[in-house]
């Protein structure tokens, strides 16, 4: 293996010299904002672990109030600033001193701006002292956001250098959340074209906190270490093909992509509006699983229809499994990519912890055509062939990723004129009622599968998206949760050589080396029908309770 220093491990895309200038300053300035009083020590960042998420503990730039106050959840730092117990101020300085700390270590920010955040949380504690009562349901929690969500002052981009700005005002998203009392600190990381499975910008590649060597995940990567770090205890995502899943997969944390349009879009900084053959959704990515359906309840509660006409009005309900036994199909591959031995292993010990409770019934789940839906949901991309990345990247003066050049290449990315357009949208839909059909012949309420096909992948070498990406095509909703494994060398090797099943798995084989995959978290995802968001918030308490018992 080879080694890489850390300074070339964190750097960011490069360009010619315009190019190169301006991210410079980009980067200067956000360094400029974050206080030389959270500042890390030259040799901790010389040479620091590969496991680095005990640095926060041990660098002694954080008090043990605020130690304290970071280990909390987002529901728990709700409960203690309604009762009392914390104050609003407290929480954002107590997690934004610790994101300081954490994008030294993974380039997981794009904008640092905590002194306006305590100036919201200072005015939420004067209302709560003036009241006696709380705004709304998230009332002083600090929430971190990704890089393409509009928020007032801040810095925001588009997946592009020539799509930065500052932005003049809030996205329908931000909106609704500082109206249920959220404090906004820091805005975070997310690679070039928003189109990766990893995240490497302008502002240096977000790196995995549990292994430096691994992506933390794409394209809410910078989310993704930020959670992992304990720099923040809630985060916004969005996924058009993963990208909540996948980072939050990759560093251990809980995260769900909703069923799309129930939950508002509107405002976010983009380059292809108007292209609909996939419908992102935006979501959080937190750290526990009470957390997903605090923030699904608080947003959906605030008829997020009312603003934005693409959203739709309905409501989060979360079923009483208590009543009901729930029927589990597992799903151990998707017939075309194999997974690599630590998510294997924890498909078994999930399938043989199911099969022993009397609360579920557990069958095995077949995949339906999986290949062809990916090559569907990649078509449907980039329906111009990628020439507008190709655009923009040439006005900006900026390199394109090699990631950036995979997502947008034949044969799965050509250009289409109106007519092919409306014959991939009808191979499209043709596709989701074959799966639909396919679904109830299999007769399960949920799917257990891989979010992705192994833990988090080294730096530049993810090149398939289609345990999330055919999730996006069906618009199914998943949420990925860490099943407490992480990946360990002594045992998870391959017993016999592998044999490949596609090209891509092949691919996915020569990527394994146990060594290089050392103390990964190892995640899985529950996936159930469109519109049963509620459903699968429920059977993954179910199942975790059950794996964790």
């Amino acid at each position: 293996m080879v080694t890489v220093s850390f300074k070339e491990k964190i750097k960011g895309i490069g360009g010619d010299a315009s190019y190169e200038a301006k991210a410079r300053v980009l980067r200067e300035q956000l360094e400029a904002k974050i206080p030389a009083g959270l500042k890390l020590p030259p040799a901790i960042l010389e040479d620091p672990p590969l496991d680095i998420t005990h640095i926060p503990e041990t660098c002694g730039l954080l008090t043990a109030q605020e130690l304290a106050i970071t280990e909390l959840d987002a529901t728990a730092v709700c409960q203690k600033i309604a009762a009392g117990e914390l104050t609003a101020v407290e929480a954002v300085t107590a997690f934004g001193k610790r994101a300081a700390i954490a994008h030294q270590l993974t380039a997981c920010l794009m904008d640092f701006f905590l002194d306006e955040g305590i100036k919201q949380a200072q005015q939420l504690d004067e209302y709560f002292q003036k009241e006696g009562k709380v705004i709304g349901p998230l009332h002083g929690l600090p929430i971190s956001v990704k890089g393409h969500y509009p928020l007032k002052g801040t810095v925001g981009c588009g997946g592009f250098l020539v799509n930065m700005e500052t932005s003049t005002e809030d996205c329908d998203m931000t909106s609704i959340l500082r109206s249920l009392g959220a404090v906004f600190y820091v805005k975070t990381n997310q690679p070039q074209s928003l189109m990766h499975l990893e995240s490497k910008s302008t502002y240096g590649r977000a790196l995995n906190p549990h292994n430096t060597n691994l992506t933390s995940g794409g394209s809410s990567g910078g989310e993704s270490a930020l959670v992992a770090m304990k720099g923040s205890c809630m985060g916004l995502g969005t996924d058009g093909g993963g990208s909540i899943r996948g980072p939050s997969a990759h560093c251990g944390i809980y995260g769900i992509r909703p069923s799309s349009r129930t939950t508002p879009t509107h405002g976010l900084l983009w380059y292809q509006h108007g292209q609909d053959g996939v419908i992102p959704s935006t979501g959080p990515m937190c750290r526990s699983a009470r957390d997903m359906r605090l923030f699904l309840e608080a947003v959906l509660e605030a008829n997020p229809a009312l603003r934005d006409p693409d959203v739709l009005p309905i409501p989060l309900k979360v079923p009483d499994l208590t009543q009901k036994k729930l029927r589990v199909g597992i799903m151990m591959h998707d017939g075309v990519v194999m997974p690599h031995p630590p998510t294997i292993r924890a498909l078994n010990l999930v399938k043989a912890k199911l099969e022993a409770s009397s609360e579920v019934e557990v069958v095995d789940y077949v995949p339906y055509d999986h290949d062809r839906g990916y090559s569907i949901v990649r078509e449907l991309y980039y329906e111009d062939g990628g020439a507008t990345v190709r655009r923009l990247l040439e006005e900006g003066g900026e390199e394109m990723d090699p990631l950036t050049e995979w997502v947008i290449s034949p044969p799965h990315v050509k250009n289409h004129d109106a007519a092919q357009v409306w014959k991939l949208r009808d191979r499209r839909d043709n596709f989701r009622r074959e799966y639909s059909d396919h679904w109830w012949s299999q007769n399960v309420d949920v799917v257990v599968c891989p979010p992705f096909q192994g833990t988090a992948s080294p730096h530049d070498t993810t090149k398939y998206w289609s345990y999330t990406a055919i999730w996006n095509l069906l618009d199914y909703p998943g949420a990925v949760f860490p099943t407490g494994l992480v990946a360990d060398p002594a045992i998870d090797v391959y017993q016999e050589s592998p044999s490949p099943m596609s090209a891509a798995d092949e691919y996915n084989i020569s990527l394994y080396d146990a060594a290089i995959f050392k103390g990964a978290p190892v995640s899985l995802q529950t996936v159930s029908r469109r519109f049963n968001d509620g459903l699968v918030l429920a059977a993954q308490d179910v199942i975790e309770r059950i794996l964790k018992s």
